[in-house]
């Protein structure tokens, strides 16, 4: 596969800050930022909703199909809570958000979430499910695991300025070259 720029995946619970810190990472390295939960609803990839939750519930194999395409050339930061049915031959990175459960519950609150979901989705960072999830499919892989604890408004407005986030960026920016050893220029993030 010939990529020329990395595809990062940024997973956590709902209301981790997922699409905030997208936002931030794809305007300060130039990547496509793919709000997977988007498309999801835009193109109609799940063929049950759940009126309890109040959402829809996603098929994996629609939405595999429809992302591949879109990864294949690199160069795309995936926002998603989900990453058992990803193919790992897609990402480069996995960043997985973790925020305290007061700040999370405050946030789903705000989104006017049924009772029901705030608490299953509190229970979920409690219980790093996502965090859990990211290590059982990718820990035995070439792709790093990043765990970054999240506040929205320090590590938005620092990225890349971070010397932590700057330094964790250009320490495997080699990696991401080195992953490009799959095609003839090499993954960068720049």
């Amino acid at each position: 596969m010939s990529r020329s720029k990395p595809n990062i995946l940024v997973t956590g619970t709902p209301g981790v800050g997922k699409t905030t810190f997208c936002e931030a990472l794809a305007a300060a390295t130039s990547l496509d930022h793919l709000e997977v939960s988007k498309i999801v609803r835009e193109k109609r990839l799940y063929r049950e909703w759940d009126d309890e939750l109040d959402c829809s519930i996603f098929d994996e194999e629609m939405v595999q199909d429809a992302l591949e395409p879109l990864l294949e050339p690199g160069g795309c930061v995936v926002d998603f809570h989900s990453s058992s049915f990803l193919d790992e031959s897609l990402l480069d990175l996995v960043v997985v958000l973790r925020v305290d459960t007061s700040t999370l519950y405050d946030r789903l609150e705000k989104r006017h979430y049924p009772e029901s979901k705030v608490k299953q989705n509190v229970e979920a960072e409690i219980f790093q499910s996502c965090l859990d999830e990211v290590r059982e499919v990718f820990e035995e892989t070439d792709i790093q695991i990043w765990e970054m604890p999240h506040d929205t408004e320090v590590v938005c407005s620092s990225i890349p300025r971070s010397p932590a986030n700057q330094e964790q960026i250009e320490r495997n920016k080699w990696r991401l070259r080195w992953n490009g050893s799959r095609n003839s220029q090499g993954p960068s993030l720049d």
